[in-house]
C-alpha cells in the first residue's frame, strides 16, 4: 500500500470510526433506557434518561476533543512527556534528535516536536497530532537507554509512517470519541470512590446509581477496546513495513521488537490509565490487553515478518541473556561503530553542482511520494551531513533561527537589500535586521542551493515555540522581504509558503486537519493555473516550450479538457488562490496531480534545483510530502 492508498484508507477508517461510535452510543442508550424502565416503569423517565445519556456522552467527547486542540504536543505533555530542546547536549537526546531530523528531511515532513517519557522504563513510543505541521513524537526513557542507533531509527521511522499516512489524525479523534462513551463508567467510578467517604443512609441511592452507571458503562469500555483494536492492529504491520523502507534495513526495527520481548520491562507503561487511553497509538503494547482487545499484533509475528526464520525459542534465549545484563544502547553504538553517524564521520558524498539539471520521469517522482525508495533515507542522511556544523547549530538556536532565515532571503542587489533591511527593522527591530546581514555575510554566502530548504526545515521547530505576536511580526517581515523588489523568485515563494504551512498552520492544527474528497473535474481552473505557473517557471523566456510543458501536464490530469495556456501576469503569486481547493482533493486525485506536475517540470527531462524546490513545496502544501532529494534516472 502506498502513501496515497494509506491516505484513502485513513479516510475510510474515519468513516468506520463514526459508525462504530454511533453503534456504541446506541447500545449504551438502550441499556440505560432498559434499566430506567425496569426501575421506574415510566416512559417519561426513560425519555429523560435517553437525553441525559446522550448529553453526557456528547459533552464528554467534546470536552476531550477540545482539550486536545493544541495537537501532538498537548497529548505528549498530558502523558508526562518532557520536551527535548533543539540545542540539547545530552548524548542520548542528541542522538534522538539527529535521527528524527534525518528522517524528517528524508520524508519531506516538518521536524516534529520531541518528548521523552522520563519515568517509563519500558521501550515504547508514539506519534500524535492532527497533521505533520503539529506532530509530536514521544519516546520512553527505556527506548533511549536500551536501543542502539539502528533500533531507535527503526522505532522513529515506524512513528513517522503514522505521521505521513494520516494515522495520527484518526488516533487523536479516537481519544476524544472514546472518552465520551466511557463517561458513564468514569462517573460511576468517581461516585463510588467519593461516596464511600460518607457512610450515611442518604448516600445509598447514590451508590446504587453509581454501580448501575458502572455496569452500563462497561458496554462503553467493551466497545472502546473493540474499536481501538479494530483500527490499530493492521496499521502496525503497515507502519513496520514503511519503517523498513525508510531505513533500508530490517535489523533495527527487528532488534527493537526483540528487546521489547526480551526485557522484563517490555513496552508496558507504568500509568495504566493513560496507557489504555493511548494504547492504539503506541509502538508496542502499553497495557496488558489480549485477544479481541489487543491493539497490536503478536510480537513474535511482527518480528517474523521482518526475519522469517525467527521463532519464540530465540526470544526466550534473549530473555535469559538480558535478565542479568540489560543492554545499553549507547554502549552498543560504540561497539557496533554506529556512534560515528551522529558526528557524520568521514564526510558525505559531494553534492551535484549548483546549476546541475536532474533527469527524472513522472513515475519516478510520484513513486518517491507514494513509496519512498530504499535509498531515500541515505540520501537525506548525506544531505544533512553536507550542512556545515555551524549552520546546523544556528538553525537550532532560539536567538539565531529568525535572523538565519531572514539572511537566506537577502537580495544580492545592495539597493534591494537596503529596502529589505528597512522592512525587517520596521517589524522586528534594527538589531534583528543587523543579525540577518551578519549571518548572511559570515555563513550563508556560497551555501549550496540544495541545502537551503533542509536548513530552513531544521529552524522551523524553534520558530513554532516563539510567542504568537513575535512570530506574526516575523512572518510579515518575510512577506515584505519577498516583495521588496516587486517580483518573487521561486526560492522566495517556496520558503515563504513553507513557513506559512509548516509554522503558522501548527498554531491552530485542528482547523487544518481534514481528509480531501474533491475530484479533479471540480478544480479545473486551479489545475490550469498551477500547471501554467510551473511550466513558465521552468521555461522562462521560452513561451513555446512552456506551452508544451503545460499541455503535457494537462494531458495527464485532465485528458478530455482543452484549457488554453494562459500564464498569470502575477507569476507564482497567482498560486495563493489554488492551494485550498487543491488540498481538498481526494488522495488518488492528488497522486495524478503530482504526476502531472512532474510532467510539466520535466517536459525537457531535466529539473533544476529551483524547480525541484518548487515541486517539493507544492507537495508539502498539498500534504503529500516529497523526499528531500529527487531520485535521478
Amino acid at each position: 500500500m502506498n502513501f496515497f492508498e494509506h491516505q484513502a484508507a485513513a479516510r475510510r477508517g474515519s468513516g468506520r470510526l463514526v459508525l462504530l461510535f454511533v453503534a456504541a452510543v446506541v447500545a449504551i442508550v438502550l441499556a440505560v433506557d432498559l434499566v430506567t424502565l425496569v426501575l421506574t416503569g415510566s416512559i417519561g423517565a426513560t425519555v429523560a434518561a435517553t437525553f441525559a445519556t446522550l448529553a453526557v456522552i456528547g459533552l464528554g467527547s467534546l470536552y476531550r476533543i477540545a482539550s486536545l486542540r493544541g495537537g501532538g504536543a498537548v497529548v505528549a505533555a498530558q502523558m508526562g512527556g518532557t520536551f527535548v530542546p533543539e540545542d540539547t547536549r545530552d548524548p542520548s537526546l542528541r542522538r534522538l534528535r539527529n535521527v528524527v531530523e534525518e528522517i524528517a528531511i528524508a520524508s519531506g515532513v516538518p521536524v516534529p516536536a520531541l518528548f521523552v517519557l522520563e519515568n517509563e522504563s519500558g521501550i515504547n513510543a508514539f506519534a500524535a497530532g492532527y497533521g505533520p505541521s503539529d506532530a509530536a513524537i514521544a519516546v520512553t526513557r527505556g527506548a533511549l537507554d536500551r536501543l542502539n542507533r539502528d533500533e531507535l531509527q527503526g522505532v522513529i521511522a515506524h512513528e513517522f509512517s503514522h505521521v505521513l499516512n494520516g494515522d495520527m489524525r484518526l488516533n487523536i479523534r479516537l481519544i476524544g470519541l472514546l472518552f465520551g462513551i466511557l463517561m458513564l463508567s468514569l462517573i460511576g467510578q468517581r461516585i463510588l470512590v467519593y461516596g464511600r467517604l460518607g457512610r450515611s443512609r442518604d448516600t445509598t441511592p447514590l451508590l446504587v446509581a453509581a454501580l448501575v452507571a458502572m455496569v452500563v458503562g462497561s458496554i462503553g469500555v467493551f466497545f472502546g477496546r473493540m474499536i481501538k483494536a479494530g483500527v490499530s492492529r493492521q496499521r502496525e504491520y503497515l507502519a513496520d513495513a514503511s519503517a523498513v523502507q525508510f531505513t533500508r534495513q530490517t535489523r533495527g526495527l527487528a532488534g527493537a521488537l526483540k528487546k521489547i520481548g526480551g526485557l522484563q520491562s517490555g513496552s508496558a507503561l507504568q500509568d495504566r490509565a493513560d496507557a489504555e487511553e493511548v494504547s492504539h497509538m503506541l509502538f508496542g503494547p502499553g497495557a496488558a490487553l489480549s485477544g479481541l482487545f489487543a491493539t497490536h499484533p503478536p510480537l513474535v509475528e511482527r518480528i517474523r515478518r521482518l526475519e522469517p526464520t525467527f521463532d519464540a525459542s530465540q526470544l526466550q534465549q534473549l530473555q535469559a541473556r538480558w535478565k542479568m545484563a540489560p543492554p545499553d544502547g549507547l554502549a552498543e553504538d560504540v561497539a557496533l561503530g554506529l556512534a560515528a553517524r551522529d558526528g557524520y564521520a568521514g564526510g558525505p558524498p559531494p553534492l551535484p553542482p549548483a546549476d546541475a539539471q536532474l533527469v527524472v520521469t513522472p513515475p519516478m517522482v510520484a513513486g518517491q511520494v507514494a513509496t519512498p525508495a530504499e535509498d531515500d533515507y541515505q540520501r537525506a542522511h548525506d544531505l544533512v551531513a553536507s550542512l556545515p556544523d555551524d549552520l546546523r547549530e544556528l538553525a537550532r538556536q532560539r536567538t539565531a533561527a529568525m535572523p538565519l532565515l531572514l539572511g537566506m532571503l537577502l537580495d544580492a542587489d545592495p539597493a534591494v537589500a537596503a529596502r529589505q533591511r528597512t522592512e525587517i527593522a520596521a517589524r522586528c527591530g534594527a538589531e534583528l535586521a543587523q543579525q540577518a546581514f551578519d549571518l548572511r555575510d559570515r555563513h550563508l554566502r556560497g551555501l549550496h542551493p540544495s541545502l537551503r530548504l533542509p536548513l530552513a526545515a531544521l529552524a522551523f521547530p524553534v520558530l513554532r515555540q516563539r510567542p504568537r505576536p513575535e512570530l506574526d511580526a516575523f512572518l510579515d517581515a518575510i512577506e515584505a522581504m519577498v516583495h521588496a523588489d516587486g517580483r518573487v523568485s521561486l526560492f522566495e515563494y517556496c520558503l515563504s509558503k513553507l513557513l506559512q504551512v509548516q509554522v503558522r498552520e501548527a498554531l491552530d492544527p485542528s482547523r487544518h486537519a481534514r481528509f480531501g474528497h474533491r475530484k479533479a473535474p471540480g478544480v479545473r481552473q486551479e489545475f490550469a493555473t498551477l500547471l501554467a505557473v510551473i511550466a513558465e517557471a521552468g521555461h522562462p523566456g521560452e513561451p513555446m516550450e512552456a506551452q508544451r510543458a503545460y499541455l503535457a501536464g494537462l494531458q495527464r490530469v485532465l485528458p478530455r479538457d482543452h484549457l488554453p495556456y494562459a500564464p498569470p501576469a502575477e507569476g507564482v503569486r497567482a498560486l495563493d488562490a489554488v492551494w485550498e481547493p487543491l488540498d481538498a482533493l481526494a488522495p488518488p486525485a492528488k497522486q495524478v496531480l503530482v504526476e502531472a506536475l512532474v510532467d510539466a517540470v520535466s517536459h525537457d527531462r531535466r529539473v533544476s534545483v529551483a524547480e525541484a524546490e518548487l515541486l517539493r513545496t507544492v507537495c508539502a502544501l498539498l500534504h503529500c510530502p516529497l523526499p528531500a532529494m529527487l531520485e535521478r534516472a
